[in-house]
C-alpha cells in the first residue's frame, strides 16, 4: 500500500468546488490541502463571505480562494425577485435595560451582571407579554383562520430559551386559543467562530447538556410529545427524529413559534414563517442568516421579513446589509418606514412615486362614499384597482406597531380620559403621537367589510360577465386589473369565527335582525364563506340563541343544523329536477369532498334523467343542473354529515 504522501491524486490536476465557503476553509483541512495537492483549482460559492471588517483573523475569503470572479448580492436577489425585503422594528420596551441591550462587544460585559439584567423577570415578563400581544398580527392571523405565517425567537443561551418558554406559556394558560410553542437546542462544541458575528453549528448530542439544561429540554420534549402524541426523547437517535418532524411541522406551519439558540437560523427555509423575534446579539453574515429565515417568497401577503429585535441591533444590521451588498444597499434591502406608507414616497431602485394609505383612503371616501351604487362598468373598473392599491398598502402596514396603535384608538372612547390613558400606556404613545393619530382617518370596520364585499361582487359579476364573450365584442378592457385575491383570503374569517361572533353579538342585542345584518356584512365580505350566508341567516331565525351556553355549544348546533338542511336540500334537489339519486348523491358527495363541482368526465352526465344528448333542452337541462349544484356545494362544503 503506498504511503499517504505518494498517492498519484497529488500530482494530478484536480478541482475542488466549496459551498458555503466562509465556514470551513480557514483551519487544518485547508493547510493540509495547500501542501498535499501540487496542481489543484479551487472555487468558493458563499452569499456571506469573510472581509477584513468582519475576519477575526488575517484570512479572509478573498486570501484563501483568490479574487472575487462574480458577485450575485442579496440586492441583486431582491431585484430579481428571488428573495424579499427585510422590516427591521428595534423594539426596546423597558429603558431600565438599554445600558445592557446597547452594549455591542460582549467582552466589556460582566457575565453575571449582563445574565441578570437580560434574564430579569420583569425584561422577559414583558418581551413574552408583547409577542403574545402581536404575534397574531406579526404573523397575518387576526381573523381566526389558520390564514397567514409563523414566527421563530432567536434567544441568546438555553438558559434564556428557558426563561421565555416557560413565560410565555405562564402567560397565556388561561387563553383560549394558546399559541403552540416549542423549543430546540442541543450543545455548541467548543469550536471557534472563523468570523465575527458567526452562528455556531448546535450537534445533535443533547448529552453533553449540563442536567439543568437537559432537564428542561427532556420537559419541552415531553410537551411537544403531548401536542402531537409523538414519542421523541434526549438520546441521541430519538433527538435527531425530534430535529426533522419539528422542521416539518414548522414548515406546514403546525408550530406557531419556535424557540431557537442556534439552530435553524443557518440553511432552513420555511416559506410559510414570516416573522423573526430577536433576543440575541446578531453580527454580519449571522445576522444576515438569521434575519434570512424570514424573507423566502411565498405570495402577495408575504410582502417582506418581518424582524423584532429586543437588542439594540440598528447599526449592527445597516453594516451588515452594506457589507454583503452594494452601494445604495439600505435603501434595497430594508423596507420603508411607517411614514412613508403612511404619506407616500419615491421607489429609488425604479423611480416611481408611491402613494401613502391616506392619500387612497381619502379618494375612496370621496369618489365611492356608498359602494351599492357602483353600477356602471366604467366605475367598477376604477374601484377595483384603487381597493386593490388599498389592499396592498393596508396588508404592508399591517406589520407596523404604530398601525396597531392607530387601529386600536378607534376603538376606544376618546372622550374618557381614564381610557386614552390606558391607550397611551398599553401602546408607549406620548401626547404628541397621540395628537398626530387623531388626525389620520381610517376605514371603519363596517365600511371596509362593505367594500371588501363590493369587491368580491365585481369579480363574481366579472367572471360571469366575461364567460363566452369574444374580444371583440367591445366594453372596457380590464386586461390591466388584477385581483388581490391572495390578499383576501389572507383576511378571510373562518366559519368557527363567524359562529362565534354570532355568540357574542346575541349577548349584546336581542335584536335577531340587526343580529342577521351584521353577521351578514362580515359573511359578504368573505370569499370561501359567501355561499354559506343564506344557511348561517336562517340558522340565526331559527334558533333560540339564549338557550346557548358558550362558543363551542353555538358551534356544534350549527353543524347539527347544516348537515339535517344539507339533506332536505339535497332530496329536494334531486326530486324538482328529475335526477338519478344513488348518482346524484355520489356526485354531491366526491364534489363536497373537494368543496367544487366539476363537469368534467362522465360523473355529471350520468345523473340527469335519460334524455338524448340530441334533445335541444339537453345541455340547458344540463347546465342549470350544475349551477344548482355548484350553489348547493358552496352552501354545504366542509359542514360534514352524509346524504
Amino acid at each position: 500500500m503506498k504511503g499517504d504522501q505518494e498517492l498519484d491524486i497529488y500530482n494530478k490536476q484536480v478541482v475542488f468546488i466549496f459551498d458555503e465557503a466562509h465556514r470551513s476553509q480557514f483551519g487544518e483541512a485547508q493547510k493540509n490541502l495547500k501542501k498535499k495537492f501540487k496542481k489543484y483549482y479551487q472555487f468558493g460559492f458563499t452569499g456571506t463571505p469573510i472581509f477584513p471588517q468582519n475576519a477575526l483573523g488575517a484570512e479572509t475569503t478573498a486570501s484563501v480562494f483568490g479574487s472575487e470572479l462574480h458577485a450575485y448580492v442579496i440586492t441583486d436577489a431582491i431585484r430579481d425577485e428571488k428573495v424579499l425585503k427585510f422590516k427591521v422594528d428595534y423594539h426596546n420596551v423597558k429603558p431600565q435595560f438599554k445600558g445592557v441591550e446597547t452594549q455591542i462587544d460582549e467582552k466589556k460585559w460582566n457575565v453575571e451582571d449582563a445574565k441578570k439584567a437580560f434574564l430579569h423577570p420583569a425584561r422577559t415578563s414583558e418581551f413574552s407579554k408583547y409577542i403574545l400581544q402581536n404575534y397574531r398580527i406579526k404573523t397575518h392571523r387576526t381573523k381566526g383562520g389558520n390564514n397567514g405565517f409563523n414566527a421563530m425567537f432567536a434567544v441568546s443561551s438555553v438558559e434564556a430559551a428557558k426563561h421565555y418558554y416557560e413565560e410565555l406559556n405562564r402567560q397565556q394558560i388561561d387563553s383560549e386559543k394558546p399559541l403552540k410553542i416549542a423549543t430546540i437546542f442541543s450543545f455548541a462544541a467548543n469550536e471557534e467562530q472563523s468570523a465575527i458575528g458567526e452562528i455556531i453549528d448546535e450537534s445533535f448530542e443533547p448529552s453533553a447538556l449540563n442536567s439543568t439544561a437537559k432537564e428542561f429540554l427532556t420537559k419541552a420534549i415531553n410537551d411537544y410529545n403531548k401536542m402531537f402524541k409523538t414519542s421523541y426523547g434526549v438520546d441521541s437517535d430519538e433527538f435527531q427524529n425530534y430535529y426533522r418532524d419539528l422542521s416539518e411541522r414548522v414548515k406546514n406551519k403546525e408550530i406557531d413559534l419556535l424557540i431557537v439558540v442556534g439552530m435553524f437560523l443557518t440553511g432552513f427555509d420555511a416559506p410559510k414563517l414570516n416573522t423573526l423575534f430577536v433576543d440575541k446579539n446578531l453580527r454580519y453574515h449571522g445576522l444576515i442568516q438569521a434575519f434570512s429565515r424570514t424573507n423566502r417568497i411565498l405570495d402577495a401577503t408575504k410582502s417582506f421579513g418581518n424582524i423584532v429585535t429586543f437588542r439594540d441591533l440598528e447599526q449592527a444590521t445597516i453594516d451588515a446589509i452594506t457589507l454583503f451588498g452594494n452601494k445604495n444597499t439600505k435603501n434595497v434591502v430594508l423596507e420603508k418606514s411607517y411614514k412613508e406608507y403612511l404619506e407616500g414616497f419615491t421607489d429609488a431602485s425604479t423611480g416611481d412615486a408611491r402613494r401613502g394609505f391616506i392619500e387612497v383612503v381619502n379618494e375612496l371616501n370621496t369618489k365611492f362614499p356608498n359602494p351599492d351604487a357602483i353600477e356602471k362598468e366604467k366605475d367598477k373598473k376604477e374601484f377595483t384597482k384603487l381597493f386593490g392599491e388599498y389592499l396592498r398598502v393596508e396588508n404592508i402596514l399591517q406589520n407596523y406597531d404604530e398601525y396597531t396603535s392607530l387601529k386600536a384608538l378607534q376603538s376606544i372612547d376618546q372622550s374618557d380620559a381614564t381610557a386614552v390613558e390606558e391607550f397611551k400606556e398599553m401602546y408607549h404613545v406620548s401626547d404628541d403621537d397621540l395628537a398626530v393619530m387623531q388626525k389620520i382617518q381610517l376605514l371603519p370596520q363596517r365600511v371596509e367589510q362593505d367594500y371588501r364585499s363590493t369587491y368580491n361582487d365585481i369579480r363574481d359579476w366579472l367572471r360571469k360577465e366575461k364567460e363566452g364573450k369574444q374580444p371583440e365584442d367591445g366594453g372596457i378592457d380590464w386586461d390591466d386589473v388584477v385581483f388581490e385575491i391572495d390578499l383576501l383570503k389572507s383576511q378571510e374569517i373562518n366559519l368557527d369565527y363567524i359562529l362565534e361572533l354570532i355568540f357574542e353579538h346575541n349577548k349584546k342585542t336581542k335584536d335577531k335582525a340587526e343580529l342577521v345584518e351584521e353577521v351578514s356584512r362580515v359573511i359578504r365580505a368573505s370569499i370561501g364563506n359567501r355561499g354559506k350566508e343564506s344557511l348561517v341567516v336562517d340558522f340565526i331565525n331559527e334558533t333560540d340563541l339564549d338557550t346557548i351556553p358558550d362558543k363551542a355549544t353555538v358551534i356544534d348546533s350549527f353543524f347539527k343544523y347544516a348537515q339535517v338542511k344539507q339533506k332536505e336540500e339535497a332530496t329536494e334537489l334531486i326530486v324538482e329536477e328529475n335526477l338519478n339519486e344513488e348518482a346524484t348523491k355520489r356526485y354531491i358527495e366526491s364534489s363536497l369532498k373537494r368543496e367544487y363541482a366539476s363537469s368534467n368526465g362522465t360523473e355529471l352526465n350520468a345523473i340527469l334523467p335519460k334524455m338524448s344528448p340530441l334533445n335541444p333542452q339537453y345541455l340547458t337541462k344540463k347546465q342549470t343542473v350544475f349551477q344548482k349544484i355548484s350553489a348547493f356545494i358552496d352552501k354545504f362544503k366542509g359542514v360534514g354529515g352524509r346524504l
